[in-house]
């Protein structure tokens, strides 16, 4: 069983007209104490940092120049505030990074958890790669400014006590080393607004970068067998070329306008140097004083100098923001009535009534479809492809909703049910099952995780794949490759019938579900599949006649409606295209030189 992890300490503001900051503020105030310790730890160790310069001041003046004061005494002060410092300075990061990390876990877990929620019509439209870049570059960006930013403002806040002990020393001369500084705001402001559209195009261009490696990684098969290898990697060079044209021109940017601000404090300094020199040399002010004064000015250029750095990460850090918003602020299509039912028990009856139904802006695939099953009965959908077969299998679970019509089971129109207690009375089976990177053993148990190996063995005979299972190196506990593509297209699919078998769904849609496993095993688990379907209603996809003849009445499929109704014996004696789709199926199988394993 795995193991259980904490939800989300927090959600993001639903809010969208709202800044991103304040939307994501919500997490942040979730770990505000150990945050806000992190923070005050840090300020006290700046506290004790700028008593520093003022124990130089004394030491030069009481022990150096006028000898009044042992130097030894000011040494073991200096020592006391560097313990000090390392020891809050210590605290203080240890906790800023765990509450850095505590910001990502809950922004990762938000956005899956909210993914999970998303209907078959988002992943339609959506690339993968753009979901995996705005689920970790942009998650990481955001998570750095939510944690860091205050840190750094706190660290800037240092500039304000400097400055304070500055105007201690001499206000006219403190007065002058800020003249820079209005200047530094102007070049701050327009380095901001330069930086957030190309922020934004970085972000977008290496979630393109993202879409073409996941493709060509998910469609290695492909590539190769097409040695389209050259023109994918030509593919991904002009990615990633837009990707260098992006931060190229955020690195000119950046040199643009980076060294002004980090180097215009410098300019306080030639004027701290010009004049406070010449106030020690008329003997306006002490030697100490001046060298306390400078090591405030070089207090000052710190947070300057990390200032264009605050502004280039937040400036991507709200483009990240925006991007993953996007995603969040999407809403699931399909989802829950507010008076949804939970169906327990179901007998089984199936129901199309007068569906009509297209993908998205798309034309209609199913046009008046009407289809009555009864409970326990088994049904064989046969056409021609691209008639609304497996659509037909899709709108069961309610994966899409119908545009006109309904789909009912018991009685109940689909979207009068809760969608969980839909999808544990429809078990469907697909003609390219997914598997997981896990083991065999995991995978049957997919939908039943606390199920003993005895039930697990049960279904995988009844699926045929028992014999192949305990012939694998580590039998049940064997390891499987990415997607399954370590077994033949066969064995994947008797797997995925076993692991739907497990859950004892009363409705079950086998759409195509052996069409990858040669006629001699499928024969084989024939039998099995026979006892499973006593008591059960069933659904099958399927061109072959073998598999068809384990229906108990076959519906024949054309534009999008059912056209002929009745047993295979039936449709073949009175139905030429139902012989002629059957013909068309068995020559494409002969084409292909038989199917796998």
């Amino acid at each position: 069983m795995s193991e259980a992890y904490p939800p989300p300490s927090a959600a993001i503001d639903p809010d969208a007209s709202r800044s991103w900051l304040w939307r994501a503020w919500p997490l942040v105030r979730a770990h505000r104490w150990m945050f806000g310790t992190a923070l005050a730890s840090s300020g006290i160790s700046l506290l004790v940092a700028v008593q520093v310069p003022t124990l130089i001041q004394d030491a030069v003046d009481d022990s150096i120049v006028s000898n009044r004061v042992p130097l030894s005494h000011y040494l073991w002060w200096l020592v006391g505030l560097t313990v000090a410092m390392l020891v809050v300075g210590f605290l203080s990061r240890q906790l800023l990074f765990r509450t850095a990390a505590k910001i990502e876990y809950d922004l990762r877990n938000i956005t899956y958890g909210h993914l999970a929620t998303m209907s078959f019509p988002f992943y339609d439209r959506v690339q993968t790669g753009q979901l995996l870049s705005r689920a970790n570059s942009d998650i990481r960006a955001v998570q750095m400014y939510l944690a860091f930013a205050p840190y750094l403002l706190v660290q800037c806040s240092m500039s304000l006590v400097a400055f304070g002990y500055m105007l201690a020393i001499d206000v006219p001369l403190a007065i002058l080393a800020m003249l820079p500084m209005p200047l530094l705001y102007v070049t701050s402001r327009r380095m901001q607004r330069s930086l957030f559209p190309v922020s934004w195009l970085i972000q977008a261009r290496l979630a393109e970068v993202a879409t073409v490696v996941d493709e060509n990684i998910n469609g290695v098969r492909v590539v190769k067998s097409f040695a389209a290898e050259r023109s994918q990697l030509s593919l991904l060079q002009k990615a990633a070329a837009n990707v260098r044209w992006a931060n190229v021109r955020d690195a000119d940017l950046r040199a643009r306008y980076t060294p002004a601000v980090q180097n215009l404090p410098r300019v306080g300094m030639a004027i701290v140097l010009l004049y406070g020199g010449h106030l020690v040399i008329q003997g306006s002010m002490g030697v100490g004083a001046i060298l306390a004064f400078n090591a405030y000015l070089l207090m000052l250029q710190v947070p300057f100098q990390v200032i264009g750095n605050l502004i280039t990460l937040g400036q991507r850090s709200s483009a990240a923001a925006k991007r993953l918003y996007e995603i969040l602020d999407e809403k699931p299509e399909i989802v829950d009535a507010p008076q949804a039912l939970e169906i327990t028990g179901a007998r089984g009856d199936v129901q199309f009534d007068d569906v009509t139904f297209g993908y998205g802006d798309g034309p209609d695939v199913l046009r008046g479809f009407s289809l009555s099953v009864r409970s326990g009965e088994t049904v064989a959908l046969v056409g021609r492809t691209g008639v609304g077969k497996s659509t037909v299998a899709r709108l069961l679970p309610r994966f899409y909703d119908v545009r006109d019509g309904a789909v009912t089971v018991d009685g109940h129109d689909v979207r009068d049910l809760t969608l969980h207690s839909l999808r544990d009375t429809v078990g469907i089976v697909l003609d390219e099952p997914f598997l997981f990177s896990a083991s065999v053993r995991d995978n049957i148990a997919y939908g039943r995780p606390d199920a003993d190996i005895t039930d697990i063995e049960r279904v995988a005979r009844l699926a045929g794949a028992h014999g192949f299972i305990t012939e694998l190196s580590d039998g049940y506990d064997t390891v499987i490759g990415e997607r399954g593509y370590t077994l033949s297209g066969g064995q994947r699919q008797r797997i995925a019938i076993a692991r739907t078998l497990l859950v004892n769904p009363p409705v079950l849609v086998l759409d195509d579900a052996t069409s990858a496993i040669d006629v001699q095993v499928e024969q084989e688990i024939h039998a099995g599949l026979r006892t499973l379907f006593t008591g059960r209603t069933t659904l099958i996809i399927a061109h072959r006649p073998s598999t068809i003849s384990l229906a108990d009445r076959v519906v024949l499929l054309d534009g999008g409606r059912i056209v002929a109704d009745g047993t295979h014996t039936e449709l073949l004696a009175g139905t030429p295209l139902y012989a002629e789709v059957l013909a068309q199926a068995d020559e494409r199988s002969k084409e292909l030189g038989g199917v796998a394993r």
